[in-house]
């Protein structure tokens, strides 16, 4: 009796098959990207100046190994540090390095608090173990303070918050200068100040 010989499979074409499926994957699959927090790292200065900073223009928030927050000494909630990163910022108690009073502010005009939005700088200081949600989170909450402020006199100087300037300029593919230039007049009067680095007095 004679033996049958099993047929041979033609492998030759899977190399290209599995090239060609690795491909379609490649191309098709979207990826992820995190997008990071939109900071900008100031360049290292050989002989940095000797900054006067006034103790009261200071918002210490301290963020310890428990993610227990302290500002001003007091644990506070994290909800409760937006409304006292308003009171602070916008308490316009004083003067600009002009010599310029904040009359665009709406604050109590506490001595003990900032003098100007411009002078007013916000600390964060953290523990190696504090848990970088909490960072995140305050950092959050502390940038939608800002921009509380800056839709509040947006509406107040030009009928439209300042986030739907943002929308229109962008829309416009940056192009528009008059967008631009309220833009531009929105955050010199309520520049960002957030600060990871010691500051000392």
């Amino acid at each position: 009796m004679s033996r049958k010989e099993s047929p041979e499979i033609n492998a030759g074409s899977m190399a290209d098959i599995a090239f060609l499926l690795l491909i379609f994957f490649l191309v098709t699959t979207t990826m992820s990207v995190d997008s990071g927090i939109a900071s900008k790292i100031p360049q290292k200065q050989e002989n940095p100046p000797e900054i006067d900073i006034n103790e009261r223009n200071i918002l210490e928030v301290n963020i310890n190994k428990n993610n227990a927050l302290f500002v001003d000494g007091k644990t506070i909630q994290l909800k409760e540090l937006k409304q006292i990163a308003i009171n602070f910022i916008d308490n316009g108690g004083g003067l600009d390095i002009n010599r310029t009073p904040c009359n665009w502010c709406t604050g109590l005009q506490l001595k003990t608090s900032s003098d100007h939005p411009t002078k007013a700088i916000i600390s964060i200081k953290t523990d190696r173990l504090t848990n970088y949600e909490t960072y995140l989170s305050t950092l959050d909450i502390l940038n939608s303070s800002y921009t509380h402020l800056r839709n509040k006199l947006s509406v107040k100087l030009f009928n439209k918050n300042y986030e739907s300037l943002l929308e229109e300029y962008k829309k416009s593919n940056k192009s528009d200068q008059k967008l631009q230039e309220k833009i531009k007049l929105i955050r010199e009067k309520y520049p960002l100040l957030i600060s990871d680095a010691e500051i000392n007095n």
